[in-house]
């Protein structure tokens, strides 16, 4: 899996209208009925007022994973919780990301990392 550990601290936020944010500041984005969900930097965040309720790290998981791959996500997020690690996943075309609690990510790349043998 060949995680990796991405400097920073990320937030989710919701907004109806992302209007003013540029789209290079946008992590994630994803259109839900209630309104946008937004990962932005922690940073931008404050700078732009957004409300938020969880401050998260983010792990990219490196190696190419295949969106119709069947049991990575179940397996990865089994290991983690078993160490009582909660993560929210999110798949990109390339790879997966994890966003959990920042007192948490050095434990889950040392649990991750065991997962692929690294």
């Amino acid at each position: 899996m060949q995680p990796e550990l991405n400097p920073g601290e990320y937030v989710f936020c919701t907004v109806k209208d992302p209007g003013g944010i540029p789209t290079g500041e946008i992590l994630s984005l994803f259109r839900e009925k209630e309104g946008l969900t937004l990962i932005l930097e922690k940073s931008r965040a404050d700078e732009l007022g957004l409300a938020y309720t969880f401050v998260a790290s983010w792990i990219s998981l490196t190696v190419h994973s295949s969106l119709d791959a069947v049991g990575l996500t179940a397996a990865f997020s089994q290991a983690l919780a078993q160490e009582n690690i909660s993560c929210n996943v999110i798949a990109g075309y390339y790879h997966d990301h994890i966003f959990l609690a920042p007192e948490s990510a050095h434990r889950a790349m040392e649990i991750l990392k065991n997962f692929s043998g690294e």
